[in-house]
This record gives structure tokens, C-alpha cells and sequence, in this order.
């Protein structure tokens, strides 16, 4: 069976692509911080699709974890063919006057170190296996908008990342992809605007959100493209989201 390691697998994009890539076959290496959520995730998948899984319970912003993690992979499991670059965050929503830098160095160190991290450290095993690296951006990295500055750094810093890896590694075959959501509801603004559920609720008020699953079916679909067609991006949007900044909202939903 194929193998697809995937970051930040216990909430939203990414337990949905777990969920759909378990259903195609794939075994799977489920990374996150939160081990009970990781533990049962795991459970259900190898139970539900008969695949086998691994717990990467560890944190992709400390380097050196993630170093000794993939050195210690046993040998079944050292033939990655997809990493998924899906953990990452936004924190407040501020001006950069008055913005939090505890929230920039959480946003830094999530969305830019860890990925670089991860890919350092599994590259040399996607060389071997011609594998694929999808990386999830955003629409914050093609646009900026008020008081994103930081998080809208990060993910242009994304973007620059992943046209980086598309140079350097068509030569060994491995494909590289960026997938650029706009707005999805999953926890993204309730970690965001620090556990306020009730104002991350009126974030997704009055229009049709993305899921999910509308994610990680676009993943899936540059996954199982030919080996010789590369998805080099794709930005995924609402309707009711033409740009960024800017929703069309009913009132009436």
C-alpha cells in the first residue's frame, strides 16, 4: 500500500484528508500534539478501512524531533510517497502596532519552521519513491488583508516555499503542489481569535463556507493525477468569496 504522512491530522483539512486518503488505501502516518485525538483517529481509520497507521506524536516545530522521528521509522514504514504540509495556524488579528508577538512566533514557527522541517527530513525519502510534497497555503499568501499582516506573511512565505521545492526537486521526480484555500470552517478561527467560539462563529455568518472535505477532496484529486501531470497550484474559494477580504453575505441565512 501507498504511504502519505500528513501534519495536524486531528482537526479539519486534515483529518478530512486522512479520512479520504484511508479510504483510497493508503496507510498513513498521522501527526498532531494532541495524542488521545490522535490515538482514536487511528483507531478508527485502521478499524473502518483496514489500512495500518502510525502515530507521529510529536512537535514539527522542534526540529530536532522531528529529526530523531524519522531516523527511528522502521523499515515499512520508510517508503513515504505523499507528505502533506497541513498543520499550521493563525493567531489574533491585529494591527502590527498592537499585534502579539507570542501570536507572530506561534504563526512563525508552525506555519513556515515546521513545514521546512518536515520537508528536510522526509525529502530524502521521497527521492527514492518519486513522492509527492502537497503543502497547504492559503489565500493569505497570494493577497493581504487588514490586520492579517503576520499570518499573510507566513503563507506567501508558503507559497515562495513551495514554487522553491517545485524547482529544486523535478529533477528527482517528486512532485510538488500548493493547495490555497479561502475561507473553510473548521477550528481555524476559533484558534485564531483564542478559543472565542462565538465571534469565530460569525466569520462563516451568512454565506456558504468551504468544508473540509471540499479540501481534502482537491488534495486527493492532485494525488492521483499521472506521474507525469504536476498540479503546481490550486486556489479554492467560496462563491460568496471573491477576494480575500471580501464576502457577500445574506443576512437572511
Amino acid at each position: 500500500m501507498p504511504i502519505a504522512l500528513i501534519t495536524g491530522t486531528t482537526a479539519g483539512i486534515g483529518a478530512a484528508t486522512a479520512q479520504t486518503l484511508a479510504k483510497n488505501g493508503y496507510d498513513l502516518i498521522l501527526n498532531g500534539r494532541r495524542n488521545d485525538r490522535l490515538e482514536e483517529q487511528s483507531r478508527k481509520l485502521t478499524n473502518q478501512y483496514d489500512i495500518q497507521t502510525k502515530i507521529m506524536h510529536i512537535d514539527i516545530r522542534n526540529h530536532e524531533e522531528v529529526e530523531k522521528y524519522i531516523a527511528n521509522l522502521s523499515s515499512e514504514w520508510l517508503s513515504i510517497d505523499v507528505l502533506i504540509n497541513n498543520a499550521g495556524l493563525a493567531a489574533g488579528l491585529n494591527s502590527i502596532e498592537s499585534g502579539s508577538i507570542d501570536h507572530w512566533n506561534r504563526m512563525i514557527d508552525t506555519n513556515i519552521k515546521g513545514l521546512l522541517h518536515m520537508t528536510k527530513y522526509i525529502t530524502p525519502i521521497l527521492k527514492k519513491t518519486q513522492g509527492h510534497i502537497i503543502n497547504i497555503g492559503s489565500i493569505a499568501g497570494k493577497e493581504v488583508y487588514p490586520n492579517g499582516n503576520v499570518y499573510c506573511g507566513t503563507k506567501h512565505m508558503v507559497d515562495a516555499l513551495n514554487k522553491a521545492m517545485r524547482t529544486e526537486l523535478a529533477q528527482f521526480g517528486i512532485r510538488v503542489t500548493s493547495i490555497n484555500p479561502g475561507a473553510v470552517e473548521t477550528e481555524f478561527s476559533i484558534v485564531r481569535l483564542d478559543g472565542n467560539t462565538k465571534k469565530a462563529k460569525k466569520v462563516y455568518a451568512g454565506f456558504e463556507n468551504l468544508v473540509a472535505q471540499d479540501i481534502a477532496d482537491a488534495i486527493w484529486f492532485t494525488i492521483n493525477r499521472p506521474k507525469h501531470v504536476n498540479i503546481n497550484e490550486l486556489i479554492i474559494m467560496p462563491t460568496a468569496q471573491p477576494a480575500a477580504g471580501e464576502i457577500i453575505r445574506n443576512k437572511g441565512l
